[in-house]
């Protein structure tokens, strides 16, 4: 078979069809990235650039690193991002200035990242910068990544208020939409990659975005128990505030394709969470009731205005909830948590593979890749293209991030095993 482009190469495998080879994704999105002290070892493994040389933190909340060109090359990454133009923090990407983490990993943050730890060696970080406003966010002494700050003020049940929980969601501005628009056309143009974009707007209740990190007063249910205990206990409150942030949201996607087109091969929806370790996190019921109709709105208006393909980040054991993601429309399920409770891999490919493209599932990044050996590694790469690879719609990527603390040589017999195992036929 003659060698494909990356995006070819993507499209063939999301229409479930058989490439040259399994497509591979490293830093397309905030799930599928790499801790940036991981990237700066890798690279120096790779011999990409000289010792001492940062890493730029492109997504500062999980600290997740860039994927340069040079990276991508060395791997042979087939998928690059189209994110929104500002951090989970509010501010932007721009103006970078040197930061060191507490493990020596010399690293480039932007401008409004802030760099004065508290007297504890925490570190604190605000909304949109904003150091005169609470913090939203904080990084333990000697930490990795940060963790929200709850910021919800006393709740009245009697002033609840839909539009509260809405505030950052609106009509999209020009200056956004001129941002999507000069980047989908920048890396259609500029690179052969397929483009995973993150618009914004269409993630009902992840609980990640909940408290609001880049706002800098949240208003509303913001705390993360209460958000939880809401769905149960005020349901109907909850589905006012889905309906009319679907109302906008599917606004703003007319917008948004209007000046970004087919360009974008995959579109990531939503991050909510519907599994725990040992099984579903809520119940089949509940997602029917909450969720269910919204991602189907979501996903008929794309796939009957659009090309793109529509992407479902959802951690744990969700193998209960796979039919209804695929009768709600969703084409790609990511992380595929091969380690939670009935998410076995030959199963899952034999029971839904036809139907949902498989992002991820590469490799188990709870226990065997950072603490096994490369050849247990190895192994189970091997394993994971066996079972997922046929047949098309498979695109290869560990399970989430790849987290700081690796053992580098377990991340590069991740990525020697693909190479070696992961073209088609799939032996």
């Amino acid at each position: 078979m003659k060698s494909m482009t990356p995006r070819e190469r993507v499209r063939l495998a999301l229409d479930h069809k058989e490439p040259d080879r399994v497509p591979l994704d490293l830093g397309a999105s905030a799930v599928t990235g790499m801790h940036v002290s991981m990237v700066y070892r890798l690279r120096q493994a790779l011999g990409l650039g000289r010792p001492g040389t940062p890493v730029k933190v492109v997504e500062p909340y999980q600290m997740l690193g860039d994927i340069a060109p040079d990276l991508m090359e060395a791997l042979s990454v087939d998928v690059v991002g189209l994110p929104g133009p500002t951090t989970l923090f509010g501010f932007k990407n721009e103006n970078w200035k040197p930061w060191t983490m507490a493990d020596g990993t010399p690293t480039l943050v932007p401008e409004s990242f802030n760099t004065i730890p508290e007297p504890n060696g925490d570190l604190l970080q605000y909304p949109e910068g904003d150091r005169s406003v609470p913090p939203s966010g904080r990084m333990p002494k000697g930490g990795y990544f940060f963790d929200s700050i709850i910021r919800q003020p006393p709740l009245d049940e009697d002033r609840l208020c839909v539009e509260d929980n809405l505030e950052e969601f609106g009509q999209i501005s020009k200056e956004t939409l001129a941002y999507f628009q000069r980047e989908a056309e920048r890396l259609y143009t500029q690179t052969d990659k397929a483009i995973l974009a993150n618009f914004g707007g269409t993630a009902f209740g992840d609980i990640a975005l909940v408290p609001a990190p880049w706002l800098k007063h949240p208003k509303g249910i913001r705390d993360i128990e209460e958000w939880y205990v809401s769905t149960q206990a005020r349901p109907d409150f909850v589905h006012k505030i889905f309906e009319r942030q679907c109302e906008i949201a599917l606004a703003n996607l007319e917008k948004i394709h209007q000046v970004v087109g087919n360009r974008v091969t995959a579109v990531f929806l939503t991050g909510t969470d519907f599994g725990c370790q040992n099984g579903p996190f809520i119940s089949l019921e509940s997602y029917r009731r909450l969720f269910k109709p919204f991602h189907h709105a979501v996903n008929d208006w794309i796939h009957r205005h659009t090309t793109w393909k529509t992407f479902n980040h959802s951690c744990g054991s969700v193998r209960a909830f796979i039919p209804d993601f695929i009768e709600a429309g969703f084409d790609i399920l990511n992380p595929v948590q091969c380690s939670a409770t009935g998410m076995e891999p030959e199963v899952l490919k034999d029971q839904h593979g036809d139907q949902i493209t498989f992002w991820g599932g590469g490799v188990d990044t709870q226990r065997v890749l950072p603490f096994g050996t490369p050849a247990d590694v190895r192994r189970q790469v091997h394993a994971r293209l066996r079972f997922f690879a046929p047949g098309g719609g498979f695109v290869f990527d560990a399970i989430h991030n790849i987290q700081a603390g690796t053992p580098t040589a377990n991340v590069q017999a991740l990525y020697e095993a693909l190479k070696e195992f992961g073209r088609y036929p799939i032996k």
